[in-house]
C-alpha cells in the first residue's frame, strides 16, 4: 500500500523534460519586503498629486498581477489592503526613525551648551 510519503516521493522522479514542458507560474503571495520599503521610500520623497498617482500605479500594478495568477476579486482586495497597511506602517516607522534621530541630535547639541 502506497502511503501519501511514497506518492510525493514518486513525485520527484517527474523527468525534467515534463517540468520545462509545462508552464510554472510564480505565485505572489504577499509582496516583498523589498517592494514595500521601495514604495515607502518613494512615497516618503512625494507629495501631492506625483504621490497619489505613485501609489494609485504600485496598487493597480500588484492587483492586476493577482489577477493573471488567477486569485478572485475579493482576495485582490484583501491583499492590496494588507499591501496598503505593510507600507502604512512602513512609512510611519520612518517617520518615527526620523523624529528619533532629529531628537537626539537636538539631546546632543544642547548637551554640548552646557
Amino acid at each position: 500500500m502506497e502511503t501519501w510519503i511514497d506518492s510525493m516521493a514518486s513525485s520527484f522522479d517527474t523527468p525534467l523534460a515534463a517540468l520545462t514542458a509545462s508552464e510554472i507560474v510564480i505565485f505572489p503571495s504577499i509582496p516583498q519586503p523589498g517592494d514595500i520599503e521601495r514604495c515607502a521610500a518613494t512615497l516618503d520623497d512625494l507629495h501631492g498629486e506625483p504621490a497619489v498617482a505613485f501609489w494609485k500605479a504600485e496598487c493597480r500594478l500588484l492587483a492586476d498581477e493577482l489577477a493573471r495568477c488567477g486569485l478572485r476579486e475579493e482576495k485582490i482586495r484583501e491583499r492590496v489592503l494588507s499591501f496598503q497597511a505593510a507600507v502604512q506602517a512602513a512609512l510611519v516607522e520612518r517617520h518615527q526613525l526620523r523624529a528619533l534621530s532629529e531628537s537626539r541630535a537636538r539631546q546632543g547639541r544642547s548637551r554640548r551648551r552646557l
